[in-house]
C-alpha cells in the first residue's frame, strides 16, 4: 500500500498521491493521463493535476489507475471508495477487445488483454497474464471465462498458474520461453514461422526481446506484439529500442520486417503505449519507419 509519509514532493496538493514505490511502468500514466505524469528527474509518476471538482469521470479514472497499479503505489490522503473503478476491467477497447488492467508487479507492470469470442468453439483468449485480482476475476467470470492464454514471451506471464486453476484455460508459449516456472504449459511452440493458431489467431515469430518472443494477430486488424513494438510518446511513433532487447537486437529488426509482411491496424503491446493506425497502409508505413530507425537510416 502507499504510505502517505513517502508521498513524492512532485505531487501536487491534494487527495491524490503517488509514493516512492513507483516502479515507473506507465500504466497511470495512460489510463488516466490528465491526472498523471512521469517526472523528467525521478522517471517516477507523480499526480500533476487533481481531478477536478465534481468532475466524477476524471475521478473515476484517477481511481481506476490506483486499481491498475501494479505496485500499489497510488492512494488516497482520505478512504476512498474504488468498488466502481475496480468493477470497469476488463475495459472495451475496440470491437471484442478489452484491456486487462491490473498490473502485476511480477511482469513490472505490462498489459494484459481479454478477446471475448462469444461465437463459436475457441472461447476466449487473454493475451499475457494480468494480476489475478478478485475483482478482475469476477468480471472475467461474467464474460465467459478464458479459454486459452496466449502468453508473448517469458517477462509477462506474471499469474498465468492461477488462471490455469480457476479456469481450466490452455496456455500457449515459445518452447524458447519455457523455464521452471512455465515447464507445465500445456503448448509450447517450436516454430520460426507464422502458424495459424485458431481462424482469428495467428502466431508470429519475432524473436530479439527475448529469444521466443511471438506476436498474436488477432483478425488481421489487432497485433498483440508483447515486448517487441509499442507506441512511444518520446518518439511520437511506434518504437523499440536496443536498451530493452535482452537477447539480439539484428535479430529483432529482421523480426520487425518480418511484421511489413501481414496487415493490421491495431498495436497492443506489454509494456509501452497502444496505437490504432487509421489503415492497414498507415501502419506498415509506421512499422517501416520504426524499422528505418532500428537501422539507424533515419
Amino acid at each position: 500500500m502507499a504510505q502517505l509519509e513517502k508521498r513524492l514532493p512532485q505531487n501536487v496538493p491534494g487527495e491524490f498521491y503517488v509514493d516512492s514505490s513507483c516502479i515507473d511502468c506507465d500504466t497511470c500514466r495512460f489510463v488516466a493521463p490528465s491526472v498523471f505524469a512521469r517526472s523528467d528527474d525521478s522517471g517516477q509518476s507523480f499526480v500533476q493535476r487533481q481531478p477536478g471538482n465534481g468532475d466524477d469521470e476524471q475521478n473515476l479514472r484517477a481511481l481506476m489507475a490506483l486499481v491498475a497499479c501494479p505496485t500499489a503505489s497510488i492512494a488516497t490522503v482520505s478512504p476512498s471508495d474504488a468498488r466502481t473503478a475496480a468493477s470497469r476491467f476488463p475495459e472495451p477497447v475496440a470491437d471484442d477487445v478489452y484491456y486487462c488492467g491490473y498490473s502485476s508487479a511480477a511482469s513490472f507492470g505490462a498489459s494484459s488483454y481479454l478477446v471475448r469470442r462469444a461465437s463459436g468453439n475457441a472461447g476466449n483468449a487473454l493475451i499475457d497474464s494480468p494480476r489475478a485480482a478478485g475483482p478482475l476475476l469476477r468480471r472475467i467470470d461474467e464474460l465467459g471465462g478464458v479459454s486459452r492464454m496466449l502468453l508473448s514471451h517469458r517477462d509477462d506471464i506474471a499469474d498465468h498458474a492461477k488462471f490455469r486453476r480457476r479456469y481450466g484455460c490452455e496456455r500457449v508459449i515459445h518452447k524458447d520461453e519455457v523455464s521452471s516456472s512455465t515447464a507445465d504449459i500445456e503448448v509450447q511452440l517450436e516454430i520460426s514461422e507464422p502458424l495459424q493458431l485458431d481462424d482469428d489467431f495467428l502466431v508470429i515469430p519475432v524473436p530479439g526481446h527475448t529469444k521466443g518472443s511471438v506476436a498474436y494477430l488477432y483478425r488481421e486488424k489487432y497485433l498483440f506484439s508483447g515486448d517487441h513494438l509499442w507506441w512511444s510518446p518520446n518518439v511520437n511513433g511506434l518504437h523499440a529500442s536496443p536498451r530493452v532487447c535482452w537477447y539480439d537486437w539484428d535479430l529483432q529488426i529482421a523480426s520487425m520486417e518480418r511484421l511489413l509482411e501481414f496487415e493490421c491496424e491495431w498495436v497492443l503491446p506489454g509494456h509501452g503505449r497502444r496505437y490504432q493506425a487509421a489503415s492497414a497502409a498507415a501502419m506498415r508505413g509506421e512499422i517501416e519507419r520504426v524499422v528505418a530507425r532500428m537501422r539507424g537510416s533515419e
